[in-house]
């Protein structure tokens, strides 16, 4: 299918993909499962930081941080990160928290730590943050509760319940699940105001995301926060981070300077 510009909207931006059924949606997440399976041990362990290089004579992209979700580890992202690798951006890392994790605020504060120390090693004041699932939800609540907007350039989001989710009503016995319900604490703390926050949030979600119900709740609607959201459909909740016009699409955001609301506008995908 030929390349389609996102249309000029101030508020929220389609990424235009072909009729899929649900059915060829269902199917795609088995195999992107078993494949997950299979890689899911490679990413067991905490990756090892990439050694600081020189500083560019050009300015560069800030560094990217990979977020994964819910009882999952940075193996979900080999796919996306040889991707935005491919296509320029040299220095892309995946933090892991643990799956023993039971309070997303402190997760939040793990990645705090993490962002500083990669500033530091990098010599870059700032970072950009892709998050799929509860990794946009913590990434989210670093930038707008812990002070990250200082250190975070933007936070692309991949299926992330921004207004809670319902789905699986009987994994609430989970602390970290409770927290992903519309009525929590968490998603009450995230619908205070955040006035003057610089970061910029690009919230990808699919009309085939089974995780997130109902499917809208993966978009950003906050008053106080320079969003987009991007619908795609078709692509199921897991497929999120290994699909390529999501991909092709993370990549044009974070390529973009200082003047993502422009980029939001023109950005195409194939």
């Amino acid at each position: 299918m030929a390349a389609t510009p996102f249309p000029s909207t101030p508020d929220t931006c389609r990424l235009i993909r072909p009729h899929a059924l649900s059915l060829r949606s269902a199917l795609t997440e088995l195999l992107v499962l078993a494949g997950h399976l299979a890689l899911y041990p490679t990413g067991i362990t905490q990756e090892q930081p990439t050694p600081s290089t020189p500083a560019p004579t050009a300015p560069a992209p800030p560094p990217v941080l990979l977020l994964h979700g819910f009882i999952d580890n940075r193996s979900v992202f080999v796919l996306l990160r040889r991707s935005l690798r491919r296509q320029g951006l040299r220095h892309v890392e995946a933090l892991n928290y643990s799956p023993l994790t039971c309070d997303l605020r402190k997760a939040a504060e793990l990645l705090g730590r993490h962002v500083a120390e990669l500033c530091a090693r990098t010599g870059q004041p700032r970072v950009d943050i892709v998050g799929h699932s509860l990794g946009g939800l913590i990434a989210r609540y670093y930038v707008q509760r812990l002070g990250g907007a200082a250190r975070v350039r933007t936070v692309v989001t991949l299926g992330t319940p921004h207004s809670g989710t319902r789905v699986a009503p009987l994994l609430s016995a989970h602390p970290l699940v409770r927290q992903l319900r519309p009525d929590s604490t968490v998603i009450s703390e995230l619908a205070l105001p955040a006035p003057n926050c610089p970061t910029h949030f690009v919230a990808f979600w699919s009309d085939q995301d089974q995780i997130m119900v109902p499917p809208a709740t993966a978009r950003i609607d906050h008053p106080d926060l320079i969003a987009h959201n991007v619908q795609i459909s078709g692509v199921g909740h897991l497929a999120l981070p290994v699909n390529a016009s999501v991909a092709a699409g993370i990549h044009e955001v974070l390529t973009v300077r200082e003047e993502p609301d422009h980029a939001m506008d023109t950005i195409s995908v194939a």
